[in-house]
């Protein structure tokens, strides 16, 4: 018994196998049950086999009617949707049926092209004719399907909306000059603002295209490609995401700058800059997890494809951020531009495991690789600047005393520079674990190991015990310009009790530990008793030379006291002890042992003094006291009794 292939010709055998396989596809199109996906792939393969048949039926006869026929009849939809100026997924008049028969004609025209091709008849003009017409339809349909990529992409689009998204400037109030210009605290709002800025971990991802359109894209994305103009839908969806991404830097004030322009700006331009980049670097990688999404519902099932589109997109914008940063790297290291660089720093290090995941395919090895160089070079230039700063405060050299032995603008600067670096702490121990600093105050542990913060041996912990000491030197330093040995103690007491303060007032009390405050209280103290007996001891010496008999003896002495306590008054009222508490402090330790003495003085010899040597009472000594150190000069007048 024969089988069925030696009944039938070969090319009779294939159409009949067709015929099967259309009459297997118009049974399973006939289950109402069916999804729409597996409709289509249903009715893509109806049109291909419909194809076959017509080619297969032609090539046995003399010409290519039905196959011309059928390629008109495509020819005729896909120009009538041309030359129709409405689109076909617009929202406000989206028919399904209509896309539904647009897209049949292009899967029909496809299966003429692939069957035309198939076919083995080398030289006939009229396939070759049949061909290049149908390859000219196609292509005119994937030209209306680009315009209605970009048209979805455009109308649909919808803006990242994060957290937090006001921008305000708070320019860090810690500059630094060869004169080490005079600083305050920094405001609270910049401790609160930086807090604020970090990542917003509970962010979710946006959609950038309103969902209910991105089956419509999808659709458009698998016929292209089924096509091979997959490059074209790339194109056209790389181009408009570019520009939405574009829009939304415009909305974020980020401009761009060449490193050129960042190496040249001033100061208070760039610090600007940079808070607006560090903000940027947070959204922006927020924003991309949301358009890498958008990448994958669209472009998933197409394997590198889908990565090398999302870092087409990204790799503009990126490469700004990088070169900015790039540029920061490359500045002078001036110890005011730290905490942005800190800043910068620690939103790259934040970001970069965030950054590793959404670049993760080989597509995105540059990008990755970019960015740990960027961490890398920002850590580099931040420590040598750190370090920079320490040298600078070795080298500040003075040429005149500082005017009435107050707080110097360097004592200020420092201390307030190393309570901001707190907020940086975590990110300097990383960045100075391999820098050895000259600690002459070390922590050790107590035998009980209570009572000391771990942070007070930290690298950091370390690095501000060696700048203070080496502030320490240089006010010793300073001290030695003054003439008068007595102010070199105030000087040096306003100073060190500044610091005390400063370092008893918040965290840095975690990193000097409280031996180290205990050890600097005892200094200031020092000075404060050196003051006195430099300065009273030689003023209460004429009193107790008076003690001798005789009222020459007595009235020499109290005239010598009072001349001696005026010269003080006109030169340490001029002096300034700028901390409300200190002042007050020493002007009770000095009442109590001038107005005592004095009291006692005249107690005893009140009648072997002349009357007219005494120009001032116990009291009114004691009001003169409080008159000093306040940084006003005064002369004063004879309150002699009548």
């Amino acid at each position: 018994m024969s089988d069925f292939s030696s009944v039938l010709s070969p090319r009779e055998g294939e159409i009949h196998v067709i015929a099967a396989a259309q009459h297997i596809v118009k049974a399973l199109e006939a289950n109402k049950n069916l999804d729409d996906d597996l409709r289509k792939i249903l009715s893509q393969l109806d049109s291909h086999l419909s194809a076959m048949t017509v080619l297969t039926t032609e090539s046995r006869g003399t010409g290519f009617r039905e196959v011309e026929e059928q390629l008109k009849y495509a020819e005729e939809k896909i120009r009538g949707w041309e030359s129709n100026q409405s689109l076909l997924w617009d929202s406000d008049e989206f028919d399904p049926l209509e896309v539904s028969e647009f897209l049949k004609a292009i899967d029909e025209i496809q299966a003429l092209i692939e069957g035309l091709r198939s076919l083995s008849v080398n030289g006939n003009g009229k396939q070759k004719e049949l061909l290049n017409r149908a390859d000219s339809i196609l292509q005119m349909a994937m030209s209306r399907l680009e315009k209605e990529i970009i048209h979805i992409l455009v109308k649909h689009k919808q803006f990242f909306q994060p957290k937090n998204m006001s921008f305000r400037s708070c320019v860090l109030d810690v500059l630094y000059d060869e004169s080490f210009v005079s600083v305050e605290d920094i405001p609270s709002e910049e401790a609160l603002q930086r807090n604020s800025s970090g990542k917003e971990s509970d962010e979710y991802n946006f959609d950038l295209v309103r969902p209910q359109v991105i089956p419509h894209l999808k659709s458009i994305a698998n016929v292209m490609f089924g096509v091979n103009y997959d490059q074209e839908f790339c194109q056209a969806f790389i181009r408009v995401r570019r520009d939405a991404l574009e829009e939304y830097l415009v909305i974020l004030k980020v401009e761009k700058f060449s490193i050129e322009d960042v190496l040249k700006m001033e100061w208070s331009s760039l610090n600007y800059e940079i808070q607006k980049w560090v903000r940027a670097m947070n959204i922006i990688i927020r924003y991309l997890a949301s358009e890498k999404q958008l990448c994958d519902q669209i472009l998933g099932d197409y394997g590198f494809v889908n990565p090398l589109c999302f870092v087409e997109i990204s790799k503009g914008f990126l490469a700004h951020l990088l070169n900015f940063g790039e540029a920061i790297a490359m500045g002078t290291h001036e110890p005011e531009k730290l905490f942005r660089l800190l800043d910068m720093y620690e939103v790259v290090a934040d970001n970069l495991l965030d950054i590793d995941a959404l670049f993760s395919e080989e597509a995105g090895t540059a990008v990755r690789f970019e960015f740990h160089e960027l961490l890398r070079s920002l850590g580099d230039f931040g420590r040598a600047t750190f370090l920079k700063f320490g040298n600078a405060i070795a080298t500040n050299a003075s040429t005149r005393p500082f005017l009435g032995g107050g707080i110097h603008p360097l004592t200020k600067y420092v201390m307030n520079y190393i309570k901001t670096l707190t907020m940086y702490c975590n990110t300097l121990n990383v960045l100075l674990k391999d820098q050895e600093a000259a600690d002459p105050n070390p922590v050790v542990e107590p035998v009980n190991g209570q009572g000391v913060s771990s942070i007070t041996h930290c690298q950091m912990a370390c690095h501000f015990r060696s700048i203070t000491a080496t502030l320490e030197s240089n006010l010793d330093s300073k001290s030695k310009l003054y003439k008068d040995g007595v102010l070199q103690h105030i000087f040096l007491m306003n100073n060190l009790h500044y610091m005390v303060r400063k370092v008893k007032s918040g965290e840095l009390r975690l990193f000097f530990g409280d031996e180290w405050i205990k050890e600097h209280i005892v200094k200031y103290k020092q000075h404060a008793m050196s003051y006195e007996r430099a300065t009273w001891n030689s003023v209460l010496s004429f009193l107790k030379d008076g003690d001798g008999p005789g009222l020459c003896s007595a009235s020499k002495a109290i005239r010598g006291f009072t001349i001696a306590f005026e010269e003080v008054y006109k030169n340490q009222t001029g002096w300034s002890i700028p901390d409300p508490e200190l002042r007050e402090d020493l002007q009770i330790s000095t009442s109590q042992k001038v107005i005592h003495a004095y009291r006692s003085f005249m107690g005893r010899k009140s009648s072997s003094i002349s009357e007219k040597y005494i120009r001032h009472s116990p009291d009114d000594l004691q009001n003169y006291i409080l008159d000093l150190f306040n940084g006003s000069p005064r002369i004063l007048q004879s309150s002699r009794k009548k």
